[in-house]
């Protein structure tokens, strides 16, 4: 298990369109990724799961993987949100 924590960056944080980038992101990845927001831990792959976190900009977001990819898992997805989504 990989696990790192990451400040959302952009302004909007993650509403639909960064959401869905970071879920393709996701799915390229054989591991279990999940994404945490204080006590509330949800499926990386899951568009509404991540949408339902109501993540902002600024907010800190934990981001766990677990398999085969992990870590490079881990790193792309922090990767994507540390560039704003490039927004």
């Amino acid at each position: 298990m990989f696990v790192k924590e990451v400040a959302v960056q952009n302004q909007v944080g993650l509403h639909a369109r960064p959401a869905t980038f970071f879920i393709q992101k996701a799915n390229e990845y054989k591991s279990s990724i999940w994404v945490e927001k204080e006590e509330r831990r949800v499926n990386a792959k899951s568009l509404l799961g991540v949408l339902s976190l109501g993540i902002v900009g600024g907010t800190s977001i934990r981001i766990i993987a677990d398999g085969a990819d992990e870590e490079q898992a881990v790193e792309g997805l922090v990767h994507l949100v540390e560039s704003g989504f490039a927004e």
